[in-house]
């Protein structure tokens, strides 16, 4: 009796609770990442950064893969991988990575969490019907960045917090076409083996970039401080936590294992205060809290109509 109840334990655990760790694991560490990147942009330019830390990432993985004997992608998997190295890797994390060097790292992790607005705004112009739980959500989220830029307006009229603010939207939007090109390429291949290659072509890309235009730096000028906070972004951004997010996402609902988006932000916010000292103000705390209860909405709009339309064509 006492052997079937230990096995039955184990197996609950093994099927919910480790997934609900993988998910809290990804919920601090991606929150950790904006600090580590903002660290790192301090001392050397962005998007060599982004280059550096998907090089040695994509580096990493692959040699595990080959060594494994993994089976490469045929055919028309190249053509996807390409597509998401270049939306997910060369423009959302070069440009969030780029950006976050010239506003706050909690700011940037805000405006990182918006990609379900861009999501419902890109089914629009697809022509797609959207719920009014979702235009809610949108509002809501209007209102709660509203809130949070009420302090910024200010800082509006400086050249590089406009720019910082252009390139993390920027961000946003091709992360939430990666998402939605994810979506509609289910993936056939070995996700995990997939994002090492995405990473190393992405930064492969990234350095003919910086090589065609001159704006890196060499490598005997990055100071210890940005080895340190790309060593951190390598092992818990790039390698541990998407292993954990993939594994949370295979795991868990899509609302619950999406949970980590909300909590990010509230990361990199209070860290922020207390490592950076960046402005911890009544309206960053009370405008991302309206931001992330908009996302909230829309995220739940979504599901309810994924749902909806599942159950229509069961019918």
């Amino acid at each position: 009796m006492r052997t079937k109840i230990k096995t039955a334990f184990k197996s609950k655990i093994q099927s919910i609770g480790l997934p609900i760790l993988a998910l809290c694991w990804v919920s601090f560490f991606w929150g950790t990442t904006w600090l580590a990147s903002k660290e790192a942009v301090s001392h050397m330019p962005g998007l060599q950064v982004a280059a550096t830390r998907q090089f040695i990432a994509g580096i990493l993985y692959l040699c595990f893969f080959i060594l494994k004997k993994t089976p490469w992608p045929k055919g028309k998997q190249w053509k996807s991988i390409i597509i998401l190295s270049l939306l997910n890797f060369v423009l959302s994390n070069g440009l969030s990575t780029w950006g976050v060097k010239f506003i706050s790292s909690g700011l940037g992790a805000i405006i990182g969490a918006m990609v379900p607005v861009w999501i419902v705004f890109i089914s629009i112009f697809k022509g797609e019907r959207i719920t009014r739980l979702a235009v809610f959500g949108i509002l809501v989220c209007f209102g709660g960045v509203c809130v949070v830029f009420y302090e910024h307006l200010l800082d509006f009229l400086q050249p590089n917090f406009r720019f910082g603010i252009v390139l993390s939207i920027a961000a946003t939007i091709t992360w939430a076409f990666g998402t939605l090109y994810t979506k509609k390429k289910a993936a056939s291949f070995n996700p995990y083996f997939s994002l090492g290659l995405q990473m190393f072509i992405s930064s492969i890309l990234l350095y003919a970039m910086i090589g065609a235009t001159g704006t890196g730096i060499r490598i005997s000028e990055i100071p210890a401080n940005s080895w340190w906070s790309i060593a951190y972004l390598v092992i818990f951004g790039s390698i541990l936590t998407f292993i954990a997010f993939i594994y949370a996402l295979q795991k868990l609902p899509t609302e619950l294992s999406s949970l980590y988006a909300y909590m990010n932000p509230i990361v990199a916010v209070i860290l922020g205060a207390l490592i950076f000292d960046e402005p911890l103000t009544m309206a960053i705390v009370f405008g991302g809290s309206i931001t992330l209860i908009g996302l909230y909405l829309i995220n739940y709009a979504m599901y309810k109509k994924k749902n909806y339309n599942t159950n229509l064509n069961l019918k």
